[in-house]
């Protein structure tokens, strides 16, 4: 399985200018109450996520590993989100672990042999693939306020229908080729459906709540070519302290 291919998967874990702000900050205070109380939002300082990636990779065939074919894995993934910008996935198989990790401006790649972690090939991630990352990093902690104060905007797209739920639009502008159109049950605040400006699809299904927080328990990406990536979550954990090492660009010779 490529690491650029199951880094892009995840980080995704999500017309300009019409209307105002004041609509925008209406919609996004009462996704925010869905969520929690300010105060149970506001005291996120960390989230851990430990759950199952499911997706379809393509693999050598058994009869002729000269040729690909389609196969559906489930693999254990562990991901950890820490502010202000720092983010770090791990996915494992019999054979491989695949981390990728964002360290403020720093992003890096690495893929390690299961059996013999030491043998590893590390790749830094390039600039538009690290703002990118800051972004998603952004998304899971700020609980959809504050964009402004990162250099980016958030501008009120109108009414819109969902998955047949009257919702508010909104996009949230990180940069000019990274944004999120989240799409807000007008009555309850509940995110309903996200699109990416690349025209991916994410949804999420179920929820637990933790330390007052609401989650997901499980979030579906899909592509625009059609394929779907499902993360189901066994646990969420709130505010443990992730030391830099996890985060930091690693020499090779590092588990």
């Amino acid at each position: 399985m490529n690491p650029r291919s199951v880094a892009a998967i995840l980080a995704c874990l999500l017309s300009f200018g019409i209307g105002s702000a004041a609509p925008a900050d209406d919609v996004i205070a009462r996704a925010r109450a869905y969520l929690g109380a300010e105060r149970a939002l506001e005291a996120v300082r960390s989230i851990h996520f430990t759950g199952t990636l499911e997706l379809t990779a393509q693999v050598p065939s058994e009869a002729d590993p000269s040729v690909t074919v389609d196969q559906q894995l489930r693999l254990p993934v562990d991901i950890v989100f820490q502010k202000p910008y720092q983010q770090r996935i791990v996915v494992r198989s019999e054979k491989v672990i695949e981390t990728s990790a964002l360290d403020d401006y720093d992003g890096w790649q690495r893929r390690s042999d299961a059996q013999d972690p030491s043998r590893s090939q590390v790749v830094p991630l390039d600039p538009q693939q690290v703002k990118r990352l800051r972004a998603n990093t952004w998304e899971n902690l700020s609980f959809f306020r504050g964009l402004e104060r990162r250099g980016g905007r958030v501008e009120y797209q109108g009414e819109a229908t969902a998955d047949g739920v009257a919702c508010a639009k909104i996009a949230f502008i990180h940069g000019e080729n990274i944004v999120f159109y989240r799409f807000f049950d007008r009555t309850t605040g509940r995110l309903v459906k996200t699109e990416t400006e690349s025209g991916g699809e994410i949804r999420e299904e179920g929820e637990m709540t933790v330390s007052g927080v609401r989650f997901p328990r499980k979030v579906i990406n899909k592509t625009p070519d059609g394929k779907t990536t499902t993360i189901t979550f066994e646990k969420v954990v709130i505010n443990e302290v992730h030391p830099a090492s996890d985060f930091a660009y690693p020499t090779l010779s590092a588990p």
